[in-house]
């Protein structure tokens, strides 16, 4: 008999087992709307043009090597990292007081915050201490501080299904309820799954009550740039916090807007009230990232590096992200166009309204199963379909599936 009898089957991750799903599936007009990632009108994978560009200087650099990296990771991809989440003149950075940590994606970076939390912040190792996640997430979030040791996780109101939108008044009252120093997980811009985003008047009512009840911000950036187009425009909820004096975390992901999903590059973005703070956090992950890690790879963050450092090719990697972001902003909208002419019931404003890779439809369970199981139209249980998975050459039929299954399926 194994020692390993016991150990029960683990439940297959949706996303992953949808997409495994949709491989065996024969059917010749098939479509995949479930898996994060963008992809072409050809449907296929992007290379950045901007990548293949930077890993042929990679190549031809001479003077690299494949030495260890600080524990912390590679300082200029780090550096430059932070300022694109808070603005190269930001005055946290100008005062010393930012700090990064290179991290195996947005994954990694979300769990050296909460591993970090979890033994420092408010007290010592308080796994008590209420962390809040919107109400729906990206099913990681619970997960990772979960298994950072939090035994106290709470959603919070962020869905309005009725009029698909933000529940701006159920989420600003879980705020003034949630007990001081609770942890507050925010998603930055392009929200996933439901693609709805709070505004700038929204964000500022957000950050008033946070910072009256003393509550901590940690911010998920999977998406700067990918949602508007516009780096700075997706990062302007971090960088008002920033600029109302908060001490937060950014988790940042450079597998979207750089194409990079298996080169896992991240980065937590730290900011504390002074170099001092920070350097004493800082002290604390580098001890987390040795025993988690140890030392993170290279590769994946001297492209971001190298792009990011380098003008041109800054503004050449700026140009990628709003070719991605501006076919999304398209299917979008003719998605939208067609539903309304096919006469599709309800209403659908919110598929323009939303912003980001993910659009949160509003189709029941049922109708999922009879757009995957009738149409060979894949997507989350949630009704969540990712925007990207939407071509030209398959709208059409995208449109009138979900109108037979609105019309079909109640």
């Amino acid at each position: 008999m194994s020692v390993f009898s016991d150990v029960p089957q683990a439940t297959p991750v949706a996303v992953f087992k949808l997409t495994a799903d949709f491989r065996e599936d024969s059917h010749p007009q098939k479509v995949n709307l479930g898996v994060g990632a963008y992809r072409t009108d050809d449907c296929q994978p992007w290379v950045l043009p901007v990548v293949k560009r930077v890993e042929r200087l990679i190549v031809e650099d001479s003077s690299l090597n494949h030495e260890y990296l600080p524990i912390l990771g590679l300082p200029e991809f780090r550096s430059a990292a932070s300022k694109v989440a808070l603005g190269v003149d930001n005055q946290a950075i100008k005062e010393n007081r930012v700090g990064g940590v290179q991290a195996l994606g947005g994954t990694g970076a979300l769990r050296i915050g909460a591993e970090f939390l979890r033994r420092w912040y408010n007290g010592t190792n308080n796994t008590s201490t209420p962390v809040y996640v919107s109400a729906p997430t990206w099913e990681n979030h619970n997960g990772v501080f979960a298994d950072a040791g939090f035994k106290d996780i709470r959603p919070y109101h962020y869905w309005d299904a009725a009029k698909r939108g933000l529940d701006l008044s159920g989420l600003l009252d879980d705020l003034e309820k949630a007990p001081e120093h609770s942890i507050f997980v925010l998603h930055a811009c392009a929200h996933n799954p439901t693609g709805t985003d709070p505004t700038q008047e929204e964000w500022k009512k957000i950050a008033e009550i946070m910072k009256t009840r003393k509550l901590f911000a940690f911010f998920d950036s999977a998406y700067q740039g990918f949602a508007s187009g516009c780096l700075d425009r997706d990062a302007w909820a971090i960088r008002f916090f920033v600029s109302k004096g908060f001490e937060l975390f950014v988790a940042q992901s450079f597998s979207k807007n750089f194409g990079l999903y298996n080169e896992r590059v991240g980065n937590l973005t730290v900011v504390t009230q002074d170099n001092e703070n920070l350097t004493r956090v800082l002290s604390q992950m580098e001890k987390i990232v040795r025993t988690t890690w140890s030392n993170p790879p290279s590769q994946g963050a001297r492209i971001v590096s190298v792009t990011l450092n380098d003008p041109e090719l800054f503004k050449e990697w700026k140009g990628n992200v709003e070719t991605m972001a501006n076919r999304v902003l398209l299917m979008r909208k003719q998605l939208k166009e067609k539903l309304l002419a096919l006469g599709t019931p309800g209403t659908w404003d919110h598929i323009t309204q939303q912003i980001g890779m993910f659009s949160f439809t509003g189709l029941n369970p049922a109708q999922v199963q009879y757009l995957i199981k009738e149409k060979h139209v894949y997507l989350m249980a949630s009704g969540r379909i990712n925007m990207c998975g939407l071509t030209t050459k398959n709208i059409d039929y995208v449109a009138q599936s979900i109108y037979e299954a609105v019309t079909t399926v109640q």
